[in-house]
This record gives C-alpha cells, sequence and structure tokens, in this order.
C-alpha cells in the first residue's frame, strides 16, 4: 500500500466532510476520492459536481462493494457510524469515522472487535480539534510536574451563548433516534480532558431541558430529552476530580470556555472568551496571578487528520488522534452520563 495510489471513498458529505476532509485528502500525495454516497442522488451529485469526484453510488452497499476503493471516509450522523463502520471493515476498507463514534458505548465496543478482526486495516474516529495546539503543552507542563498532584478539573463551556429560544427547528443533535448518548459538545471536551488527566472511573450526572419543545423537520411539536444544560462530576483514575457544565441556553455567559486544571502546586487554565480565541495561562505557587502559557511552535498540536489516516494505511505511523480504544473510552463516559442522568445516581467506571 506504501507505492499504491490510494482510492477513498466518502459516505456522508456534510460540512465537516466539504470543509475539512476533502480538501485534507487532496493535499495528500496520491490519494483519490473516487466516489460519494450522500442521503439523496442529488445531494450526492452536488457534492460530485462540486470537487470533481467522478462517481456517485445511490447507496452505501454499492459503494462498499466497489473493490477499486481502498478507504472510506464516514461523514454521516452517529447512529449510522456502527453498521458503516463494521461493513467497510468486513469489506477489506480502511476507516475513517466522524466523530462522535458511535450511539453508545455498546456500538463502540461492537465497532472495536470489528477492527481486532481486521488488524490489518486502519481505523480511526476524528478527534475532538479545538484543544490540539495546546494539548502537548498541557501533557508535558503535568507530566514535569507543574500543577503537582491532580485536586481537581473544572470546565465551564458554553456550547452556545444564548438565552433558551425554542423557535428553531430540532437539530439532528437533539434527536436522540441519531445522536443516541451524545450530548451536545460534552464528549468532545471529555476526550480533550483524558488526552491530559486521563480517564474518570466514576460519573454523577444532572441536567434539564430547559427549553422543552421544538419542532421537527415535518412541523411536529417534540418533546426534548438530551439535555441543554448539564452538570457532571466524578473521580479521575489518577486521583482528583472533575467538574464539567456544557449548556446551550446561557445567557450573558462570562466565557465560552474557561478550563482550569487544579493541582497542589499549580494551576493551569485554558480558556476562550467571548469573540476570542483559546489561550492559555498557568500560575504556580507562590507566584502571583495567572501568566501567558507560550506554545512552542514545534509543540503546537494541528489538525492533520487526514495525514494521519493516509500515513497509517501506508505504515508510517500509528494512529493517535483518535484510535477505537480511546473512543470506546469516551463512549463508555457518555453512556455512564446518560445512565447516571436516567438512575439518579453515581455510575462507576469502566461499565
Amino acid at each position: 500500500m506504501s507505492e499504491k495510489k490510494i482510492r477513498v471513498g466518502l459516505i456522508g458529505a456534510g460540512g465537516n466532510t466539504r470543509a475539512l476532509h476533502i480538501p485534507g485528502f487532496a493535499k495528500q500525495d496520491e490519494v483519490e476520492i473516487v466516489a460519494v454516497a450522500n442521503r439523496t442522488r442529488e445531494s450526492s451529485q452536488r457534492v460530485a459536481h462540486e470537487f470533481a469526484i467522478p462517481k456517485i453510488h445511490d447507496h452505501w452497499q454499492s459503494l462498499l462493494e466497489d473493490a477499486s476503493i481502498d478507504a472510506v471516509c464516514i461523514g454521516t450522523w452517529p447512529y449510522m457510524h456502527a453498521p458503516l463502520t463494521i461493513a467497510a471493515l468486513e469489506a477489506g476498507k480502511h476507516v475513517l469515522c466522524e466523530a462522535r463514534m458511535a450511539m453508545d458505548h455498546s456500538e463502540a465496543r461492537t465497532m472495536l472487535a470489528a477492527s481486532l478482526r481486521r488488524p490489518a486495516l486502519t481505523a480511526q474516529i476524528v478527534p475532538a480539534p479545538h484543544t490540539l495546539a495546546f494539548d502537548r503543552t498541557i501533557i508535558e507542563m503535568i507530566a514535569g510536574g507543574y500543577i503537582g498532584e491532580l485536586i481537581s478539573i473544572d470546565a465551564r463551556i458554553a456550547a452556545a451563548r444564548a438565552y433558551p429560544d425554542g423557535s428553531a427547528q430540532q437539530h439532528w443533535r437533539q434527536n436522540r433516534d441519531f445522536s443516541g448518548d451524545n450530548i451536545m459538545s460534552m464528549g468532545i471536551w471529555y476526550e480533550a480532558m483524558m488526552r491530559w488527566v486521563g480517564p474518570a472511573r466514576s460519573v454523577m450526572a444532572v441536567g434539564q431541558s430547559v427549553v422543552r419543545y421544538r419542532h421537527d423537520a415535518s412541523g411536529r411539536r417534540t418533546p426534548m430529552d438530551i439535555p441543554d444544560h448539564i452538570d457532571v462530576i466524578g473521580a479521575m483514575v489518577q486521583g482528583g476530580q472533575m467538574h464539567l457544565t456544557v449548556s446551550t441556553v446561557l445567557g450573558h455567559a462570562p466565557d465560552l470556555a474557561d478550563v482550569h486544571i487544579f493541582g497542589t502546586d499549580g494551576t493551569i487554565r485554558l480558556r476562550q472568551p467571548v469573540g476570542g480565541a483559546l489561550a492559555l495561562s498557568a500560575g504556580k505557587r507562590g507566584k502571583g496571578e495567572f501568566e501567558p502559557v507560550e506554545i512552542d511552535p514545534a509543540k503546537r498540536g494541528k489538525w492533520r487528520v487526514e495525514e494521519e489516516f493516509v500515513n497509517a494505511i501506508r505504515g508510517m505511523e500509528r494512529v493517535t488522534h483518535t484510535d477505537f480504544f480511546t473512543g470506546v473510552k469516551y463512549m463508555e463516559w457518555t453512556t455512564a452520563v446518560s445512565l447516571s442522568l436516567h438512575k439518579n445516581q453515581a455510575v462507576l467506571l469502566p461499565l
């Protein structure tokens, strides 16, 4: 495969696929996007025309039956991730699957098992991208003893800085049939936290649907059972605790994101003010207030998902962002949050 042109098929061509994956693959040497199967033939034709993709398929199954295709990029909603990934691996295709990995931890485990049955095939989940520039610096600061021992990681996320508004049509992310246990941007922040401080060993969650009803695509008034405001607490495997608040209904929220990693000797802060970009700062015991942390350009991560996927297929590197084992871990946590919400009790991890 290292010398052969890699021929990619797209299953689903939503916003991320068009904005990131198609341009990302176009930058790779000896990689060609040769086919697309979107939700309708008309939408497939539009994407094929826009990006000069030579072939469209009316159904994803016929795309997977195309023996000339080496790899697939799955850009559908989460409800199709498991069946498409498993079918693609069984058809001998490498798989790059959009996040979130699956509807729940059970589906994620099934996907992992399918990948382990095909160890020669690359299987990758699109990573949470928002902290890539800072991850290595945060990891090295913690590993180097900057914070001492973890006391708490506290994150407050305004996924949408707005007062409740039920006039907007129901989004697919607000439909459990399409999203499963996934809630707002909760999962991508936990994925980032795992990079820095490892996984949680317990979960307790409370949440609410402040906007109780929305209208679906057919105009029906539909009750909302995926929270638009949630608080999650828990204990971490390495010691210390976590607290994560995610909301789309906080009018005048002070920041879009404010994350503190509190330790016995120091604190690291990752903050995105309203109208600004994420920035890293830190404070040490006995040294006053937070000071900006300059990111070494050599350590500044960036979006290289398609490059990593192609390199893994060619045996040039292994998948780190994000492998299926990591995906299962964040989906277990996501399912644990859902269980805690429904049972009103703490849930221990792993499930």
